[in-house]
């Protein structure tokens, strides 16, 4: 039987979750062997990995017992940076769950309940004051940052973690985080009617992300650059771009691509 080692096995998966193809990485990492505690460990923190990814791109509920895997595995194999991880991973989780909440019945016109995003803010900052290096801080500073942009409407606050989460992906060489980061400030600069800087931002934060393989993050990025079009005066290039990532986002089964595309197409 052929073997490989968990490294290569958990890069090739991570590479499949990044390209969308998330029951495929799921089934590479399930059908993985390793008699090392450590490697096993590792296994299942990107299973859980790739179903809480799966779980924000296409809207499912299915990261539980991943997650709850993981925990088991640190009972018998404590380590504090693989803790970190799984928290963080929680704390994502929480915040898709929150973030496309619908049911506006219970709590304010958008469906949500401030404490439960009180809660997650709370939550990020302490993992960002925990993070054990300087990519681990600006992932949770970028959280600490969503949390307060797209939950309590809290700019300032944002704005401000956003920066810090560019200057410590650039400084520890993470593209994602700099594509994220990247993402997010040209909202703002967006919203400022700063459409140059704006571009700018979108499209590095583009290359970032098809740099490393991430097609759900390149089709997002794609479809603000059809915004950008719209707004600076081409509704038929904005049109053709969001009818592509509309293609792209229903064969991949995206849903929020797959509404704001629409939107743009009409």
């Amino acid at each position: 039987m052929a073997q490989l080692a968990g490294p290569e096995v958990i890069a090739a998966a991570t590479q499949l979750m990044r390209a969308a193809q998330w029951n495929a990485a799921a089934d590479l990492i399930r059908v993985a062997r390793a008699d090392d505690p450590v490697e096993q460990r590792a296994l299942a923190l990107t299973l859980a990995e790739i179903a809480v990814d799966q779980d924000f791109s296409q809207q499912t509920d299915n990261a539980a017992p991943a997650l709850a895997a993981v925990a088991r595995a640190l009972e018998t194999l404590p380590d504090a940076t693989i803790s970190w991880d799984l928290a963080m991973l929680h704390l994502r989780r929480d915040y898709s769950t929150e973030l496309f909440a619908s049911d506006a019945t219970t709590f304010g016109s958008d469906g949500r309940d401030p404490t439960i995003a009180k809660a997650l803010a709370e939550r990020a900052a302490q993992l960002r004051d925990q993070a054990p290096d300087e990519a681990r801080r600006g992932l949770a500073s970028f959280y600490v940052g969503v949390i307060a942009d797209n939950l309590l409407d809290d700019q300032e606050t944002a704005f401000t973690h956003f920066t810090t989460a560019l200057e410590l992906g650039e400084r520890s060489g993470d593209d994602l985080l700099t594509s994220f980061a990247l993402r997010h400030l040209g909202h703002y600069a967006h919203a400022a009617g700063d459409l140059k800087l704006a571009r700018q931002q979108w499209e590095y934060s583009t290359e970032l992300r098809q740099k490393v393989g991430h097609l759900l993050g390149a089709l997002a990025q794609q479809t603000l650059l059809a915004v950008v079009l719209r707004d600076e005066g081409d509704p038929a290039g904005a049109r053709a771009v969001a009818t592509e990532v509309n293609r792209w986002s229903r064969q991949a089964n995206l849903p929020f691509l797959i509404k704001q595309t629409t939107d743009l197409m009409s």
